[in-house]
């Protein structure tokens, strides 16, 4: 990132002009002037960012593609949808552990009989995602169905222990 942009023009008056010492002359022997320079402040966080996004061109996510998923709340269950086009319920595996619902897959790379690509926009490899559900659940109860590329998976929320009076002895 530039530190001076090319739509910004410093004004050609106000600031000194420097005049260099007989021994810094070029090799003409030439007098010669500097204008001074303003600078803009360094920002590392902003170059960091910008580092960051032109990094994020060559590698898109981890693994290589992360599958779109929505998560929404019912009175009695999490709803999760991801779209997973093209992958077969062997692909797909789900497990739950301390509250945390995991979704990982293989999406198999493309195998055909052509000889070149002109463009390969899907992604393809292994994929992994962690999700932290809000309250707990009952993981002896959940449902998964991969139907059309879509995974629907509704997890019942856990009953709350009904408050019990305790009588002191």
């Amino acid at each position: 990132m530039a530190l001076l942009t090319t739509d910004y023009q410093l004004p050609t008056t106000g600031y000194p002009r420097y005049r260099l010492p007989a021994s810094q002359l070029p090799a003409g022997g030439s007098r010669a002037s500097i204008d001074a320079v303003a600078f803009t402040g360094w920002d590392p966080i902003r170059d960091l960012l910008a580092i960051q996004r032109g990094l994020d061109r060559f590698a898109p996510g981890p693994g290589g593609w992360v599958p779109p998923v929505d998560i929404h709340e019912t009175a009695e269950h999490y709803v999760i949808t991801a779209e997973l086009p093209g992958l077969k319920r062997d692909d797909v595996h789900l497990h739950v552990e301390s509250g945390r619902l995991t979704l990982e897959g293989v999406r198999r790379d493309l195998v055909g009989t052509c000889e070149q690509y002109h463009r390969v926009e899907r992604g393809h490899g292994a994929f992994s995602r962690t999700f932290q559900l809000p309250a707990p659940v009952d993981a002896d109860r959940i449902v998964a169905s991969l139907l059309d590329g879509v995974l629907t998976v509704t997890c019942p929320k856990a009953s709350e222990p009904n408050p019990r009076r305790v009588r002191v002895s």
